[in-house]
C-alpha cells in the first residue's frame, strides 16, 4: 500500500477544517449491499470445516513438536485441578458492593480449563482427557447463565442474580457458545461414545441461551437502535456465528441467522468514519475491528470465499488502526479506556493483513507474536475461535519477516487522532499523539486536547488509562473516577472547572498538516468545556518540530472574565528534577515552561492492579499553575530530548 493509503489519505491536507467525531452523512450497509440477501445465504447453505477434527489425525501430528507438547502439558496441568463452583453470592457481589472480578475470575478458569482440555485430547487422541471434558461440558450447561453478573442489566430483573425465565445474550455468554459449539465440531463422535446426550444438551443449550434470543430479540449491542454499536457488536457477532454455522441443523435458522448477523455488522460499520479509526483505543481495537476480522473470515470460509469483504476500503482502514497507533514495542497511543501497554495478538494481526494483502499489518503481527513469545509456546488462550486458527498457522507465522510498525505519520480525522514521529521506521527521538475529537465517545474520557509524549520509545508524557472495572465505571458516577477526568489527562482545568462528557463537548475549528518539516493538530477547546469556565477561545496547537525534534504545546486562551487560576496537567510516569524554568523527566526529556507557570508535582500510588500492571507503584501529576493570570495570553511548552 501506498504512504498516502497508510494515512488514510489524510496526512498531507493543511489545516483541514472539520467537525471531529462526526458520524459518516448516511448508512453504508456494506456487507448487506456487497452481497444481497441471495448471496449471504452461501454461509448458510455451505459447510464450515476450517480445521481439522480431531479425528483427522494428520493435520493436528504436522503441528509444531514443541507446540503439541505445550497443548498436552496444558490439559495434564488442568487433570490435577478442581472444577470450581459459583455461588450466588459471588454473583451477588457487583450488586452489592461493585466488585465484578472475582466472580469472572472464578468462571474464566472453568472456561479455560476446559478449553486446554479440548485441545490437549485433539492433540494426544487417547482419551485420556474425555470424561473431564465431559465434566467440564456438563457442568457448564448446568450453569443459571453463562455470562457475567455486570451485564445483567439488559434482562428486567435488571443486576442481581440471573432470571433463568429471560435468557440475555452478552458478550460472555456469547463467547461460551463459541467455545461449546467449536468442542461440539473437533470431538463429537469421542462424546457420543462416553453419551449421546451430551452432544444433544450442546446443542439444546446453546439454542436456547444464544440462537434463540438472538433471532427473537434486539440487544441493543445489534445496533438497530439508538447510537452505533462498540466492540459488543461483532464480539457476540462472531460467537454467534460460530454457534449457527456448527450447531444449528435447520437450514431456514442458519439463514435467518446469518442474514441478522450481516445486518448487525452493517449497524457496525456505519458507526466508522472512512479513515477506519477505533474511538475505543487500540486494546479494545482487538474486539471491535479484529472481531469484526473474525466475523469476516467466518463468513468467507463457509461460503467458499463467495461472501469477500477484505477488499473493501473501509475494511482495510479499520485493519490499519492497529499499525497507526503503535508507538513503539509494546506502547500504543491509548485514548479512551485502554492501557497503554498492550499484549498485541499477533497472529490475528498477520492473518487480517495477510487477507488484506497489507505487508505492513503481517511484519507487525509476526513482530508482536515473537515479542509475546507465542511462536515459542502455545500460550492459554480465552477462545477456540482464535486459538485454532492460530495454532494451524503457526509454522506459517514463524518463518515470516517480522518489523514493528513505526508509521511517520498518522491522522485519523473521524476520532480527531494525530500521531506522529521524528523519523519513518525508527523509535528514536520524539513521538507525539494528540486527540481532538469529542467526549460522547464509546468507553470515554473528558480528554479534548490531550496529548502523549514518547521519547526513543519510552512513554515520558501520558495518558494514565483506565482502572480495574467496577460497577461504578459503567455508570453515572462514571466522570467522580479520577482517571476519567480532564483534570488527570493533559489538559487545561480554569478556575477548577473540568471538561464535561457529551458527544457536544468536542474540538471546534480542528486543522491538520504535515510534512517533511513538520506535523501539527491546532483546535479550538472551547466547546469542549461547560459554560462555568468562562472561556471565549482555547486555541491549542500542538506540533512536532522534525528538524530540531522538538515538541511544542501552544496555548492562546480569552475568557469572559479574569480568572483566580488556570492550570495545565502533565501526567508522567517519570522520575522528575525541577530546574530554573524546565522540568527534566528521568533526565531524558526537558519541559520548559513559561514564566506565568509555577510547577507543583503530585505523586499518586497506585492501588489498582490494572494501573500498577503498566506504570508500577506510582504516576506523577505535574501541575503548571498561573495565579491570577491574565485575561487573555498565551503560553509555550518546549518538550525537548536532553542529553
Amino acid at each position: 500500500m501506498t504512504r498516502r493509503g497508510l494515512l488514510a489519505g489524510s496526512a498531507f491536507l493543511a489545516a483541514q477544517q472539520q467537525r471531529i467525531g462526526a458520524q459518516p452523512a448516511h448508512k453504508r450497509n456494506l456487507l448487506t449491499s456487497l452481497w444481497g440477501p441471495e448471496k449471504a445465504a452461501s454461509a448458510a447453505s455451505g459447510t464450515l470445516h476450517p480445521f481439522p477434527t480431531a479425528q483427522e489425525r494428520a493435520g493436528w501430528e504436522q503441528l509444531p513438536s514443541d507446540a503439541r507438547t505445550a497443548l498436552v502439558a496444558n490439559g495434564e496441568r488442568q487433570l490435577k485441578t478442581q472444577w470450581e463452583v459459583l455461588p450466588a453470592s459471588v454473583a451477588l457481589e457487583f450488586a452489592r458492593n461493585g466488585n465484578r472480578s472475582r466472580y469472572e475470575a472464578l468462571r474464566n478458569r472453568r472456561r479455560n480449563k476446559l478449553l486446554d482440555l479440548v485441545l490437549a485430547e485433539c492433540v494426544e487422541a487417547k482419551g485420556r482427557f474425555s470424561d473431564e471434558i465431559v465434566n467440564g461440558i456438563w457442568l457448564i450447561c448446568e450453569e443459571t447463565f453463562w455470562g457475567v453478573p455486570a451485564h445483567l442489566g439488559a434482562q428486567k430483573a435488571k443486576v442481581g442474580l440471573p432470571d433463568v425465565t429471560e435468557p440475555i445474550v452478552e458478550l460472555f455468554s456469547g463467547e461460551t457458545s463459541s467455545l461449546l459449539s467449536w468442542t461440539l465440531y473437533l470431538l463429537e463422535p469421542q462424546l457420543v461414545h462416553i453419551s449421546p446426550l451430551v452432544p444433544e444438551r450442546i446443542r439444546l443449550e446453546v439454542q436456547r441461551r444464544v440462537l434463540t434470543p438472538c433471532l427473537d430479540r434486539d440487544f441493543s449491542w445489534m445496533g438497530f437502535t439508538g447510537p452505533p454499536p462498540n466492540n459488543w457488536n461483532p464480539w457476540i457477532c462472531s460467537n454467534w456465528l460460530t454457534s449457527a454455522l456448527i450447531v444449528e441443523h435447520d437450514p431456514k435458522g442458519r439463514n435467518l441467522a446469518v442474514a441478522k448477523i450481516i445486518r448487525c455488522l452493517d449497524n457496525f460499520l456505519n458507526g466508522y468514519a472512512d479513515d477506519g479509526g477505533c474511538d475505543e483505543g487500540p486494546s479494545y481495537w482487538g474486539r471491535a475491528g479484529a472481531s469484526l476480522f473474525d466475523c469476516l473470515e467466518l463468513l468467507y470460509r463457509a461460503s467458499n470465499g463467495a461472501l469477500n469483504a477484505f477488499d473493501q476500503p473501509l475494511v482495510r482502514q479499520i485493519g490499519l488502526y492497529i499499525c497507526r497507533a503503535h508507538i513503539a514495542g509494546e506502547w500504543y497511543t491509548n485514548f479512551s479506556d485502554a492501557p497503554a501497554r498492550v499484549n498485541l495478538d499477533g497472529d490475528l494481526v498477520f492473518r487480517f493483513g495477510r487477507r488484506l494483502n497489507e505487508p505492513v499489518m503481517m511484519q507487525h503481527g509476526a513482530y508482536a507474536a515473537e515479542q509475546t513469545a507465542s511462536t515459542k509456546t502455545v500460550l492459554p488462550g480465552d477462545s477456540l475461535g482464535r486459538q485454532l486458527p492460530a495454532l494451524f498457522n503457526l509454522s506459517q507465522l514463524r518463518e515470516a519477516p517480522r518489523a514493528q510498525a513505526l508509521l511517520r505519520d498518522s491522522w485519523m480525522p473521524g476520532i480527531g487522532v494525530m500521531c506522529a514521529r521524528n523519523k519513518e521506521a525508527s523509535a528514536q527521538g520524539l513521538y507525539l499523539a494528540v486527540e481532538a475529537g469529542n467526549n460522547g465517545k464509546s468507553h470515554n474520557h473528558n480528554d479534548v486536547g490531550n496529548f502523549i509524549v514518547y521519547s526513543d520509545g519510552a512513554p515520558a508524557i501520558v495518558d494514565v488509562g483506565v482502572e480495574t472495572y467496577t460497577a461504578k465505571t459503567f455508570s453515572p458516577q462514571r466522570y467522580q473516577i479520577w482517571t476519567m477526568q480532564s483534570a488527570f489527562h493533559n489538559c487545561p482545568t480554569v478556575d477548577g472547572v473540568m471538561q464535561s462528557a457529551g458527544r457536544q463537548f468536542a474540538a471546534t475549528g480542528v486543522g491538520y498538516k504535515s510534512d517533511n518539516a513538520v506535523a501539527e493538530l491546532r483546535m479550538d477547546l472551547t466547546a469542549a468545556y461547560p459554560q462555568a469556565a468562562n472561556i471565549t477561545t482555547w486555541q491549542r496547537i500542538v506540533r512536532l518540530d522534525r528538524a530540531s525534534n522538538r515538541i511544542e504545546i501552544s496555548d492562546d486562551y480569552s475568557l469572559k472574565q479574569r480568572p483566580k487560576e488556570i492550570t495545565l496537567t502533565l501526567m508522567t510516569p517519570a522520575r522528575i528534577t525541577q530546574e530554573a524554568g524546565f522540568l527534566l523527566l528521568d533526565g531524558k526529556v526537558r519541559v520548559a515552561y513559561d514564566a506565568a507557570l509555577v510547577p507543583a508535582v503530585e505523586e499518586i500510588k497506585l492501588e489498582d492492579d490494572r494501573l500498577r500492571g503498566v506504570w508500577g507503584e506510582r504516576i506523577c501529576r505535574i501541575l503548571l499553575r498561573a495565579s491570577n493570570p491574565a485575561q487573555a495570553a498565551k503560553w509555550t511548552l518546549h518538550i525537548t530530548r536532553f542529553s
